[in-house]
């Protein structure tokens, strides 16, 4: 069964590029550009995996990190935060993500990083 990923990133170029690689990787994604779109496709689906940007238009990606770690469907799911600014790192650090992205990013060191937290089988 493949990896469910979900990505939160508002901008549409790097949503793209992360999707695609994800997709050519085998990973079924799911792309939200806002927290309510979020909200509104777990409803849906759990994923096995978020990857959430920490500029989003009608939210932050640190509190969003904190409210997934800490609801009873979600606690269990790795999040990765991503953000290009330096200062994110230190507030996302007090959510406990499990791991933190920052921008601009190495495509290897993205699929390395999630491989690390669901696992390295490569599903075809």
């Amino acid at each position: 069964m493949k990896k469910r990923i979900h990505v939160l990133e508002d901008d549409k170029d790097i949503a793209f590029i992360i999707e695609f690689l994800l997709k050519d990787e085998g990973y079924e994604i799911q792309v939200s550009s806002t927290f309510s779109e979020l909200k509104t496709k777990l409803k849906d689906s759990i994923p096995d995996l978020f990857i959430l940007d920490v500029m989003l238009p009608d939210g932050n990606g640190i509190d969003i990190c904190r409210d997934l770690k800490t609801d009873v469907f979600t606690k269990h799911i790795p999040v990765i935060v991503m953000s290009a600014n330096v200062q994110s790192k230190e507030l996302s650090a007090a959510v406990s993500p499990d791991d933190y992205i920052s921008k601009p990013f190495d495509l290897d060191y993205i699929e390395n990083r999630i491989k690390r937290l669901i696992g390295e089988k490569k599903v075809a």
